[in-house]
């Protein structure tokens, strides 16, 4: 029998704007692919490291390896969660977006999504809010808060925590009405008042997000487009990313995913990117990938149910630009009649311990069916930072790095087994 060792590595070194408002829209500002990279082995210089923890997400810190494979690993569904944890009908989730926070004074979960209208409109949403003591069962009634405007999608939430500058806009609200991206503050993540009566960044397809990059201290804004391009056909959904530092003057948008008709199959569309979580230097988000032209099952239920959607990886080192990879990460449950059979779109990551939580948006059947049942939320573990092995099929294998500086008392080399 054949024997894999998986090597999942992780190095620690310890030690003591522009105006928001634009010539163009969002959707209409020249292509380019400078920040738009698709994972590929690539050999590199010498690098000068920073204290904190490296991952071999990529081949950053590979100069050499034999009979190793990179393999990404995929996070296990668990039977013992009570998924789908945010449910359609009891709960009104209407989009597979959310934000999961854990308050650092009082150490309860909260959760913001998005909620259904009262006469189940297909383009407007409120605000759910609910509230755990640990991330899975969540405590009920489902609140609805006061809209800080008309919604019609997004329910992205950025804490700066107790030591915000101005407590009273602590919390950051994103969504999309109108044409682009509107923003809300909030003391407590309950009540919001709106930034400004128009959008800060004009943008076609109705997604949008918000975090905040504290390598940086800058927000992000993730928005979405819906174009065509030289690199694929038809029009597609498309990522972008605009920064500020004061919720008022954003950079112009630049693309950071794209799909290109070389490496990516059938009608791959980038939906959107949220689900940012930082770890030493790098930035990690969570790609939503759709693909219209494939059907869950087949035949199809109902007949006219089409659309899959999955996750991908895609990290940063330097905040601008970004690496998908085209390997999927997370994808739909196999399984005909399971609530997230045809979608499973990762929208948060959330450190809780030695593990992160991810949550997901999940869908039953297609892109398009039974929206206020079928839409809802539920939750996969990993263990930190498990995001890709290094592999060894029998015998030994050899990794080397690139010649590397630091400053450090301690160098660590984890390799689970």
């Amino acid at each position: 029998m054949k024997r894999t060792t998986a090597l999942m590595l992780l190095w620690c070194l310890c030690c003591t704007g522009g105006k928001n408002v634009h010539a163009l829209p969002a959707e209409e500002i020249p292509l380019s692919s400078a920040n738009a990279l698709i994972y590929h082995a690539a050999p590199k210089e010498p690098l000068e490291l920073s204290p904190g923890p490296h991952l071999f997400v990529d081949d950053y810190l590979i100069a050499y390896n034999n009979n190793i494979s990179r393999v990404v690993q995929v996070p296990q569904r668990d039977a013992a969660l009570p998924n789908p944890m945010v449910t359609g009908k009891e709960d009104g989730c209407f989009q597979p977006y959310m934000t999961i926070l854990q308050n650092p004074e009082t150490g309860r979960f909260r959760i913001w999504y998005g909620h259904q209208s009262e006469d189940l409109s297909q383009t407007t949403s409120h605000i759910g809010y609910m509230e755990s003591t640990d991330g899975i069962h969540w405590e009920r009634p489902a609140r609805v808060l006061p809209n800080p405007g008309p919604i019609q999608f997004g329910a992205s939430v950025v804490d700066r925590g107790p030591a915000c500058a101005d407590p009273s806009k602590r919390y950051t609200f994103a969504w999309w009405h109108g044409g682009g991206l509107m923003l809300a503050t909030s003391p407590d993540g309950l009540v919001f008042t709106p930034v400004s009566e128009e959008p800060l960044i004009r943008h076609n397809h109705d997604i949008t997000g918000l975090f905040f990059d504290t390598l940086r201290d800058r927000y992000v804004a993730t928005v979405s487009v819906y174009r065509g391009g030289d690199t694929w056909t038809g029009d597609r959904r498309i990522t972008m990313h605009s920064f500020s530092t004061d919720l008022l003057q954003w950079t112009p948008p630049h693309h950071v995913v794209l799909p290109d008709d070389s490496v990516d199959e059938g009608e791959t569309q980038f939906y959107a990117m949220d689900g940012y979580l930082q770890r030493g230097g790098l930035t990690l988000g969570m790609v939503k990938v759709l693909r219209d032209d494939l059907k869950a099952d087949t035949p199809p239920d109902p007949p006219e149910a089409y659309g899959v959607g999955y996750t991908t990886l895609a990290w940063s080192r330097d905040g601008g630009t970004w690496t998908r990879d085209p390997e999927p990460f997370f994808q739909p449950d196999p399984q005909q009649g399971a609530w997230d059979h045809a979608h499973a779109w990762i929208d948060e990551q959330l450190p809780v311990g030695d593990e992160v939580y991810l949550y997901y948006g999940g869908y039953a059947r297609g892109h398009k069916v039974n929206r206020f049942e079928e839409r809802q939320i539920g939750l996969v573990k990993m263990k930190q930072d498990r995001y890709v092995a290094r592999t060894i099929s029998g015998g030994t294998g050899e990794l080397v790095t690139p010649l590397l500086r630091f400053h450090a008392e301690t160098l660590l080399v984890h390799i689970p087994v």
